[in-house]
């Protein structure tokens, strides 16, 4: 990020907001100073996209005035870029905001039409009033969506696509039928009947029902396999990947209907509830609530708690339009039924809350979810709220000082296998990303926990000895301490990037003032031993030592930590609920997540499987069945979580572990 800089008057942190914005597809919202909406805009990579805006250099005058006015960035996370071009467009129709370009035409979104009245029905390219005599398909969310999507077709279904003027002034077939692209129907190659199976097929196709069609490519591309006609197994590959990428479903504009969908979490003392607004079965807007609720033990009594107020003070609803039939929530309320009655009586009707659903409604709720869970993050990172936690660390843990940094270690492997350290740094700021390094553990014995600790708390601080040695007077006993530090080889990692095969940069010289080791008093021993040794007891004093051992549930709150007195490891008491130990948890959840990403990494490198091999509960038969769905493995790694879930023989609860398996953000 050092190429970032703020180029706004309003005080708003590019870095900060940027260091907690997810990498996913998703519609962003710049705001002024007074909420206003200045620019929406949708990106492939939110985190990729926005950071273009605040760059050292290349913005045009235009872009850098937008930017001298934003206070703040919402996002809202999508799992398409589809999707999220959909929900711009409804967006900047709703906000109209300054600096996005309004078209005068206000134009509606592109479908595909199949004629009715004609003895050989054509698919088009339609916008339009849908009064028509015809089926319309879609909408999609570009016009070079539907043309590429009707291209498609045409290589498979062979439905003709040409104009009226021109299919009945035809004596010969045209260049179409040459390139295996249409059937003649204009000069009679085709009977009216066959040319209406192809039609069915096409529809039931674009309708998603054509599940038959694509197991029958499936085979025919197996069998060409066998054959060892390779270029035609691809051919079959490749179109059985076009057909699933025009038939994947917009959840942005889907079912017709009228509802909010709202899911609420809640992390320690911190909750959020992020609130979708559907109208007319299309997400017109999002929005993310912080309530305070200090009552609250659960996301279901803060969601009760909080549509109450969302939608019965004063009587009406605030803000959203009428209560909506339907109100879509997660997690489940209990004894919801007099909330039904109670807005069913505000708003003169009968009012659903729903907690299981199905289809796009469900995958609704998982936006609403995956929003709420981003915003709780990015609230928690704020740079405000984490000094707020460091100086409340201070008040616990009784010191003079607020820590200015805090680094935590970690150890990760399968049963001893491509074992890999982590190292995270936290400070005011939140992660210091540029600070974060991991080490490939080698030459231990497999699964030595206390070993693979060892060499990375002594890589880590070799380079602080070092340091000190370059500025101690020949003679001392720092210098004469530091030339008897091992040396020990070593392989850093940058960031959450890939791993370097030489150190390039060197690990910060900086001493943390708390050092977190992710396990109890055996780990934390060694820790204590490690640095005895490399650092010098002057050094060493100005470090706090603690342990963070998981509780006997594995529990969130129910950590047992540990300090490091001497020779002597002092059980620390801090509150469950305070924001000084979920700063520790937070820290410590960074370093588990950063070191089993490393893991993973290495194993795959070391392992010549394929990584759907890799996957607990995938066999061989469900592996043939995602390969024969989606055509190969490189569209199984690009599917979503709701598209591996189609495949015949995988449940919901499989397809989540397969995407978590293949996608490690």
């Amino acid at each position: 990020m050092s190429d970032i800089i703020n180029q706004n008057t309003s005080g708003f942190d590019a870095k900060a907001a940027l260091a907690v914005m997810s990498q996913r597809p998703g519609v962003y919202r710049m705001l002024d100073e007074k909420g206003e909406v200045l620019y929406v805009g949708k990106a492939r990579n939110l985190k990729k996209r926005v950071s273009n805006y605040f760059r050292a250099s290349g913005l045009d005058a235009k872009t850098m005035a937008l930017v001298s006015h934003i206070a703040n960035i919402d996002v809202t996370i999508t799992n398409s870029e589809a999707e999220a071009l959909l929900l711009e467009q409804n967006l900047i129709k709703k906000y109209r905001p300054p600096y996005n370009i309004q078209l005068r035409d206000d134009k509606t979104y592109p479908y595909i039409m199949l004629t009715h009245k004609d003895a050989y029905p054509r698919l088009a390219f339609y916008r339009g009033s849908r009064k028509r005599d015809a089926t319309f398909f879609g909408p999609f969310p570009s016009a070079s969506a539907v043309r590429e999507s009707l291209a498609l077709l045409q290589k498979v279904f062979r439905v003709r696509q040409c104009e009226d003027s021109y299919f009945r002034n035809r004596s010969r077939p045209c260049l179409q039928y040459q390139i295996g692209r249409c059937t003649a129907p204009c000069v009679g190659y085709i009977s009216p009947t066959d040319y209406a199976q192809d039609v069915r097929d096409a529809t039931q196709f674009l309708q998603g029902k054509s599940d038959s069609l694509v197991q029958e490519l499936g085979r025919r591309m197996e069998q060409k396999s066998a054959a060892l006609e390779f270029e035609s197994a691809a051919r079959l590959r490749d179109r059985i990947s076009d057909l699933r990428r025009i038939q994947s479903e917009q959840v942005v504009s889907g079912g017709g209907s009228d509802a909010d969908v709202m899911s609420a979490v809640l992390e320690g003392a911190y909750t959020c509830v992020h609130v979708i607004t559907i109208r007319g079965g299309r997400i017109i807007g999002s929005r993310n609530f912080f309530p305070k609720d200090k009552l609250a033990e659960s996301a279901a009594d803060l969601l009760a708690s909080f549509i109450a107020q969302y939608y019965l003070r004063d009587g009406v609803t605030t803000g959203s339009g009428l209560i909506p039939a339907e109100i879509i929530i997660a997690p489940a309320i209990k004894g919801s039924q007099s909330l039904q009655e109670a807005l069913g009586t505000a708003a003169g009707k009968q009012i659903r809350l729903t907690a299981s659903v199905r289809g796009h409604r469900a995958r609704w709720l998982a936006m609403a979810t995956g929003n709420a869970e981003q915003a709780i993050q990015s609230h928690i990172n704020n740079r405000q709220t984490m000094l707020q936690r460091f100086e409340r660390l201070q008040a616990e843990l009784e010191l003079d000082f607020i820590p200015r940094r805090i680094e935590c270690f970690d150890i990760s492997h399968t049963m001893g296998e491509s074992t890999v350290a982590s190292c995270v740094a936290f400070d005011h700021n939140g992660p210091l990303k540029s600070d974060y390094r991991r080490y490939n553990i080698k030459d231990i014995q497999a699964g030595d926990d206390y070993a693979a600790m060892e060499q990375a708390l002594s890589r880590r601080f070799r380079v602080v000895a070092e340091s000190l040695l370059e500025d101690a007077p020949e003679g001392s006993e720092q210098a004469a301490a530091g030339e008897q530090a091992p040396e020990v080889g070593d392989t850093d990692v940058k960031g959450d990037g890939v791993i370097l095969r030489e150190r390039k940069k060197t690990p910060s010289p900086l001493t943390p003032d708390i050092l977190l080791i992710d396990g109890g008093k055996g780990q934390l021993a060694q820790a204590v031993d490690v640095l005895n040794r490399q650092l010098s007891p002057e050094l060493l004093d100005q470090m706090l030592l603690i342990g963070i051992a998981k509780g006997i549930s594995r529990r969130a709150g129910q950590e047992t930590l540990f300090l490091a007195v001497g020779d002597s490891y002092q059980e620390i008491a801090i509150p469950a609920h305070s924001p000084a130990l979920h700063l520790l948890q937070q820290v410590r959840d960074e370093a588990h997540r950063f070191a089993i990403t490393g893991h993973r990494q290495r194993r795959a490198k070391t392992r010549t499987q394929s990584p759907l091999e890799q996957i607990p509960g995938l066999g061989p038969a469900r592996r043939r069945e995602l390969l024969k769905y989606f055509g190969g493995q490189q569209e199984v790694m690009r599917a979503s979580e709701a598209d591996l879930a189609r495949t015949p023989g995988i449940s919901k609860k499989l397809a989540a572990v397969i995407y978590e398996s293949l996608h490690n953000e």
